[in-house]
C-alpha cells in the first residue's frame, strides 16, 4: 500500500502525458488531410516527434542521471505544454499553400502553412520529449528488482488509462461546434495539470541521497520509499557516451530488440487510421471507440493477468509469449473485417500487456544501478529511430499495399519473438 501511494504522483504524470498524446490519435489523420496532406504527409507529421526525440532523449536521460529526475521531467513537460499551444495556434492559420507535389510514389499533396507549424510543434515536443525514459529511470530508482515487472506494469496501466480517456474525450469534443480545436485545447489543459503535479508532488531524486543530510531521510519517509541508488558528487561527473553504453553487457542486443519492437508498433500506428478510413469507413468517433476498447483490454491484462503470471514466469518467458500474440494481432487486421479487427484487440492487449512491461523490467536490470537514465535515454533514441522509420514507412506502405502493410508489422514482431530466446541466458547471468 505504501509503495502504491509513493508511485501515485509518477503514475499520474505518466497518465497525463499519455492522455495528452492520445487525445489527437482519432482525428490527426483527418486534420492532415483537411490541411492538404495525404498518407505520406500523415506519416511524416507523426514521425516529427520521434525524429527530434532521437536528439533530445539521450541528452535528457544523461542530465537526469546527473542533475536528478524531477528537473528533467519538468523541462520535458513544459516543452510538451508549449508544443500543444503551438499546435493549437496552427489550427487558426489560413490554409495557404507553400508548395505542391504530385508523385507516383508519394502521391499528390499540398504542403500548407498550418501543416508547417504543426510539423514544428511536433518537432519541439520531441526535442524535449524525454519524459518517458526519465520516468522509467525514476521508477527503476525507487523499485526493488523483484518488483520491477509489476511496477512497470503499473506504469503501462497508467499509460493505457490515458489511451482510454484520450480517444474517448477526442471523440466527444470533436463533434462540438469547436471541432478539432476542442481536443487540442484539452491537451493544453492536460499538459498544464501535468506540469503542476511535477512541481508540487514529484520529489527531487537528489534530495534522497543516502549520504545526504538528515532532512533527506524525512523526505523518503514522507513519500513512502527510498531510492535504491542516488546521485553522488562523484557520479555527477561520470557521463558515459553512447560508445560506453554499447560496451555494457547485453545492452546492444536489448537496444536492437527495442528498435524492432518500436518499428512494428509504428508501422501499425500509421497504417491503422488510414486502414480504418479506407477499409472500414470509420469516423473520428468510431476511431476513438476502437482505441478506447483496445486500451481497456490492455488494462485488464496488465492489472490482473500480468501480476499473476509475473510471479510464476520470468521476464524473458513473458516477453516471448507476448511477442507471439502481438504478431498474430497484426495478421488479423489484414482482411479489413470488422469482427477480425476487434478480435485483434484481444491479441494486441495480451501481447503488448505481457511483453512491454516485462521488456522494460529486464532492460532496467541489465542497465545496472548507476546509469538508468542514460541507458533509458539511449533506448528511447533507438525507439525514436524505429518510430521515424515505421511511421514514414507505414504511410508509404499503406499507400502501395493497403491492408497488406500489416503483414510487414507482423513479420517484424515475429522476428522479435525468435530473437527473444536469447534473453533467457541474460536472466541467468544476472542471477550471479
Amino acid at each position: 500500500m505504501i509503495e502504491s501511494i509513493s508511485l501515485l504522483p509518477l503514475l499520474t504524470v505518466n497518465f497525463i502525458g499519455t492522455l495528452g498524446f492520445s487525445i489527437v490519435l482519432p482525428f490527426l489523420v483527418f486534420l492532415v488531410n483537411r490541411l492538404g496532406g495525404n498518407a505520406f504527409i500523415y506519416g511524416l507529421a507523426s514521425s516529427m516527434y520521434p525524429a527530434f526525440q532521437l536528439i533530445g532523449a539521450p541528452i535528457l536521460g544523461r542530465w537526469s542521471d546527473i542533475y536528478g529526475r524531477k528537473r528533467v521531467l519538468l523541462l520535458s513537460q513544459v516543452g510538451t505544454l508549449i508544443s500543444w499551444i503551438i499546435f493549437l495556434g496552427a489550427l487558426f492559420l489560413p490554409v495557404s499553400t507553400l508548395f505542391e507535389v504530385d508523385s507516383e510514389v508519394l502521391g499528390a499533396f499540398a504542403f500548407t502553412l498550418p501543416l508547417a507549424v504543426l510539423f514544428f510543434a511536433r518537432a519541439f515536443d520531441g526535442l524535449t520529449g524525454g519524459n518517458v525514459s526519465v520516468a522509467n529511470a525514476y521508477l527503476a530508482d525507487i523499485t526493488e528488482e523483484k518488483d520491477r515487472n509489476q511496477n512497470f506494469g503499473k506504469m503501462s496501466i497508467s499509460s493505457n488509462f490515458g489511451f482510454i480517456v484520450g480517444p474517448a474525450l477526442a471523440g466527444i469534443l470533436s463533434v462540438t461546434e469547436y471541432g478539432e480545436a476542442a481536443p487540442v485545447l484539452g491537451a493544453v489543459v492536460i499538459s498544464l495539470i501535468g506540469t503542476a503535479i511535477i512541481v508540487f508532488y514529484i520529489p527531487e531524486s537528489k534530495e534522497c541521497s543516502l549520504e545526504g543530510p538528515a532532512s533527506a531521510e524525512g523526505m523518503r519517509k514522507v513519500f513512502g520509499y527510498e531510492l535504491n541508488e542516488c546521485r553522488t558528487i562523484k557520479e555527477k561527473t561520470d557521463k558515459p557516451s553512447f560508445r560506453d553504453v554499447l560496451k555494457f553487457p547485453h545492452i546492444p542486443y536489448m537496444l536492437g530488440l527495442y528498435f524492432l519492437i518500436f518499428l512494428g508498433f509504428n508501422i501499425f500506428y500509421t497504417s491503422f487510421p488510414l486502414h480504418a478510413i479506407a477499409a472500414l469507413d470509420w469516423s473520428i468517433v468510431e476511431m476513438g471507440v476502437y482505441f478506447t476498447v483496445l486500451s481497456g483490454l490492455l488494462i485488464v491484462v496488465q492489472g490482473s493477468i500480468l501480476p499473476r503470471l509475473s510471479r510464476r514466469y520470468s521476464d524473458a518467458s513473458l516477453i516471448m509469449f507476448g511477442s507471439l500474440m502481438l504478431g498474430t494481432n497484426f495478421l488479423l487486421l489484414i482482411p479489413g473485417d470488422l469482427f477480425l479487427t476487434y478480435l485483434a484487440t484481444g491479441f494486441f492487449a495480451l501481447g503488448d500487456g505481457l511483453m512491454w512491461p516485462s521488456f522494460l523490467s529486464l532492460l532496467s536490470k541489465v542497465a545496472g544501478k548507476n546509469y538508468q537514465g542514460t541507458v533509458q535515454g539511449f533506448a528511447s533514441s533507438f525507439g525514436g529511430l524505429a518510430s521515424i522509420t515505421g511511421l514514414i514507412l507505414g504511410g508509404l506502405l499503406y499507400e502501395i499495399l493497403a491492408g497488406r502493410a500489416f503483414l510487414l508489422a507482423g513479420m517484424v514482431i515475429y522476428t522479435v519473438f525468435l530473437l527473444n530466446f536469447r534473453l533467457r541466458r541474460f536472466e541467468e547471468e544476472l542471477k550471479y
